[in-house]
């Protein structure tokens, strides 16, 4: 029990810290006109493509930007372009309304739309990069980035992403329904651990009458005792020094714990596709024991680079993104983020915290569901191919059922409380 609320809270964290690099990267695009008029930009040709060649040339788009007509989307029309905002929009009003995890359900909600988990991660990750070059505040942040740790994480990060990336597409080129279950697992561990972590954290807020913050209160609540002290007198040279400003002489650490962190964070982003932040925020404070201020710039600076080198490297050019959606999500998240970070300030903590665990069961039954089906295709276990599509579509309904609320019910309480909301900004 110790151990799985160490965990929970360890993975909660991430999730927040991931939440908070979000909503950080859409408020500075959305204050810099510049920024936006890019975006629209790169959004006037989807549309327009859309309108003058779905109808014409719709059958040959997805070769051209796929490689293989496996690789994409069934189809290309402005109904992509759609469905891809509203992913974006749940997702955002997620992050900026609980300010945890809303990014973990992109993967599952494009799978559930019908893109190949491939593609799923692939677009996700350049979804990530697209926000973190549009959203850059590096030069906010110099002060907090130790070079010589970002350059000794990134080495781990970019072996990491390029495991992570050779894993999914051998997976795929065995089997393309392989791949889906493979990606398919992933996530349902990781979001029925978080969902379930979540689910108990906010009953227990309930009983004990706590109402406070939506983002919750267990985000300074790990302690990994001596471990991070225990790493750091580990002398296998060379040793990387940081945190001068913090204590006199800074603290040191060995370059081998720095690259597999970063191998373990790059691997995430590159099987995932979500970046890899929320996993750099706990590793550093609890696991090497780096401080707070030095973990911001650091992984500001990495997600950068681990996305960007996962998205291109692993995915791009092997034609699995899929580019018009990431777009859209990038889109839609921008907006879903203010509409929901507004929506804490007239809304109580504990709320907000049960939604959140709803949505990530959700994502969990979503994906869980979807998992006897493929394995039925592979022939690991006997199952009719009616009641695998039967559960598939009982876990694609309860996913969007509750997702679809959550969103519903976040816009309409920022609808009604619109004047309240304005008063509280003059």
């Amino acid at each position: 029990m110790f151990f799985f609320r160490q965990w929970g809270e360890f993975m909660m964290m991430g999730a927040r810290a991931h939440a908070k690099w979000e909503m950080e990267m859409a408020n500075t695009i959305l204050n810099d006109r510049k920024r936006l008029i890019i975006l629209g930009l790169l959004i006037i040709p989807i549309i327009l493509g859309g309108i003058a060649f779905a109808d014409d040339i719709g059958g040959v788009l997805p070769e051209i930007l796929g490689g293989k007509k496996a690789y994409s989307p069934a189809f290309y029309s402005n109904s992509i372009f759609i469905v891809s905002i509203l992913i974006g929009l749940g997702a955002g009003l997620i992050t900026g309304c609980i300010g945890a995890g809303g990014g973990f359900i992109i993967a599952p909600a494009l799978m559930s739309a019908g893109i190949k988990g491939i593609l799923a991660v692939g677009t996700d990750l350049f979804h990530i990069f697209a926000k973190a070059i549009m959203g850059s505040v590096i030069h906010r942040k110099l002060g907090n980035i130790s070079v010589a740790l970002a350059v000794v994480f990134l080495i781990g990060a970019i072996l990491g992403a390029t495991a992570g990336g050779l894993i999914n597409r051998a997976l795929y080129e065995i089997n393309p329904v392989l791949s889906d279950a493979f990606i398919t697992t992933i996530y349902s561990l990781m979001l029925g651990f978080l969902g379930i972590y979540a689910l108990i954290d906010f009953l227990k807020a309930k009983k004990s009458g706590d109402t406070g913050d939506a983002h919750g209160s267990t985000s300074e609540g790990v302690d990994m005792g001596n471990l991070p002290k225990m790493i750091q007198s580990v002398n296998i040279p060379p040793m990387v020094k940081f945190d001068f400003d913090v204590i006199p002489g800074g603290r040191k650490i060995s370059w081998v714990f720095l690259v597999l962190s970063g191998a373990l964070v790059g691997m995430a982003a590159g099987i995932m596709g979500v970046g890899g932040g929320f996993l750099t925020f706990p590793i550093f404070i609890y696991i090497l024991g780096v401080s707070s201020m030095t973990t911001v710039g650091t992984d500001i600076f990495q997600i950068i680079f681990t996305a960007g080198y996962a998205s291109i490297s692993q995915y791009a050019i092997y034609g699995f993104i899929f580019y018009t959606l990431a777009i859209g999500m990038l889109l839609g998240s921008l907006i879903g983020i203010q509409i929901g970070a507004m929506v804490t300030k007239v809304v109580s903590g504990v709320t907000i915290r049960g939604f959140y665990a709803m949505a990530v069961l959700a994502g969990f039954m979503n994906r869980i569901f979807a998992l006897p089906s493929k394995l039925a295709d592979m022939g690991v276990i006997p199952l009719s191919k009616t009641m695998g599509a039967t559960l598939e579509t009982i876990g694609i309904w309860a996913f969007f059922i509750v997702i679809g609320g959550f969103s519903v019910w976040v816009i309409g309480t920022f609808l009604k409380n619109i004047k309240t909301l304005k008063g509280e900004e003059a």
